[in-house]
């Protein structure tokens, strides 16, 4: 399927950062990312051990262990396609601004431009949702350890204080960054052989395979078994999420134009590998599935540590999954930045000159960092109100995030014999893949946007409603209005023109 393209390839003998300055940049960022590493901040920042976890809850009640099966499998091939797709418009254009830049150069300025939105919505929600969810299991930790009780307040404070810890580690650069990549993808895949081993031989107890794949469970309020299934999928898709990670770090990475579109693909097929096993391992050791749903530690997949083998083993796995998901956090905290300093470094967000700012001494957009975790420590306040708010936030990043995937796809579907693809490429499968991912992410953008749960009255409530929504409608208003005020200044310099939009950067490396 995959082969080398007409033009733009690497084969040429081309130097990474001679073929950034044809697309329009001068290099400023350290490029000191291997292949490896590339794929390590995509797997990491996908992280079954993340998604899977924090959301297996929501899973349970919303169609329970036979949709949380299948629907990983379902899900998983879906993303692949649309993985495929992206890495193939991420090799013709391998830049930090990534699905936007793309967007600009098949498409035309006010398709960059929104897609950067877009974008920068779901990084932001997803760095809220990795975050609050490693703040969940850290509460459920210290409810096992000292009693813990986990309140809303508290487990804001925990988030506030993950996000501040991300946000320091990312200031020293990309080389730790990548160090920790690497180290995050032996900690995820050792972390679940190590959970799913101690599930399947220490409890005296299993589930059936038939539970497993076929136990369907209804929770929502919702009477649609469809309806139910359709919702079920966010745990899946959710997780599949954050794999354009490798495309923002592409100008931090050598051999960038392959790097970066296998870093994509080989992310998201060792992430549903790892995923299956991991939710299959969990499912079969529920001990019992109501205590399971209810559990005082806040956290469903800790009660079935607790129940499976006890407090001292639950206390120690559930430290791996904590360890697994602030690297996941760390690693969407580097990509959202990029993302921040990218958009920025092209005059499209408000006070864009003081964003843009690359630190001399790390080669990072510090300032990028820090406005990447503040702008998701605001997007986790409403959760001080509701208890739907971290479905929320998430469903925020798959919303978000997803369309931005696709545009770029559209676009090169759509504009398919001016596309110069770059040495990774689909050939002739191109097209017919790209518009099957497309289709797949405008119905899971549909879908994300309708309630979860059904109230008891039958009436939608403000702590029921889906506010993912609403912060799509926010965020696209916004983009509208700035277009409106700045868009003048957004400048994405065309590929190939090696001399213009070069300059403007050059005085903020300091």
């Amino acid at each position: 399927m995959f082969r080398s393209g007409p033009s733009r390839q690497r084969a040429g003998g081309k130097a990474d950062d001679v073929y950034l300055r044809e697309l329009g940049y001068e290099p400023v960022l350290t490029r000191r990312m291997g292949p490896f590493g590339n794929f390590a901040i995509s797997f990491s920042v996908i992280s079954v051990l993340s998604g899977c976890m924090t959301l297996y809850g929501f899973g349970l009640g919303s169609g329970g262990p036979a949709v949380m099966m299948w629907g990983w499998v379902a899900v998983g091939l879906m993303v692949m396609l649309v993985g495929a797709g992206l890495a193939e418009v991420t090799s013709a254009y391998p830049t930090s601004g990534a699905l936007y830049y793309q967007a600009e150069q098949l498409g035309g300025r006010k398709w960059g431009w929104y897609t950067g939105w877009l974008n920068l919505l779901g990084l932001l929600g997803a760095i809220a949702g990795i975050d609050y969810g490693a703040a969940l299991f850290t509460g459920a930790f210290l409810n096992l350890q000292f009693g813990f009780v986990p309140t809303p307040g508290k487990i804001l404070a925990i988030y506030v204080c993950i996000l501040a810890l991300h946000a320091t580690l990312n200031l020293f650069g990309v080389r730790l960054v990548s160090i920790l990549n690497s180290i995050s993808v032996w900690w995820h895949l050792a972390g679940v052989a190590l959970i799913v081993g101690v599930l399947a031989t220490v409890p005296s107890h299993h589930q059936d395979p038939s539970f497993v794949f076929g136990e369907f469970v209804n929770d929502t309020g919702w009477s649609s078994s469809l309806y139910v299934v359709l919702i079920g999928l966010l745990l899946a898709q959710y997780t599949f999420s954050g794999y354009d990670a490798s495309a923002h770090l592409s100008e931090e990475t050598t051999n960038a134009q392959v790097s970066a579109s296998r870093g994509i693909m080989r992310a998201i097929g060792w992430s549903w590998l790892a995923g299956f096993v991991l939710l299959a391992g969990l499912t079969f050791a529920i001990q019992d599935y109501t205590a399971t749903q209810a559990t005082a530690t806040g956290v469903p997949p800790a009660q079935i540590f607790l129940d499976a083998i006890g407090l001292a083993g639950a206390k120690a796995l559930l430290l791996v999954v904590i360890v697994a998901q602030l690297f996941c956090g760390n690693a969407e905290t580097a990509a959202a930045s990029r993302m921040v300093f990218a958009f920025s470094r092209d005059g499209a967000l408000p006070g864009s000159r003081l964003w843009r700012h690359v630190d001399a001494r790390s080669g990072t957009p510090t300032r990028a960092v820090w406005l990447s975790v503040s702008a998701a420590a605001v997007l986790a306040l409403p959760s001080l109100y509701s208890p739907t708010a971290y479905a929320a936030v998430t469903a925020i990043n798959v919303i978000g995030i997803t369309p931005a995937y696709a545009i770029p796809i559209y676009l090169r579907v759509r504009n398919r014999h001016r596309f110069q693809p770059g040495p990774w490429n689909l050939g002739r499968w191109g097209v017919p893949v790209g518009v099957v991912a497309v289709a797949w992410v405008a119905f899971v953008t549909v879908l994300f946007c309708l309630p979860q749960t059904r109230p008891d009255s039958g009436l939608v409530s403000v702590t029921t409603f889906n506010y993912a929504p609403i912060a799509l409608l926010v965020v696209l208003a916004l983009a509208s209005v700035w277009w409106r005020v700045a868009g003048r200044d957004y400048t994405v310099p065309a590929a190939a023109d090696a001399n213009s939009g070069m300059a403007k950067i050059q005085e903020e490396v300091v």
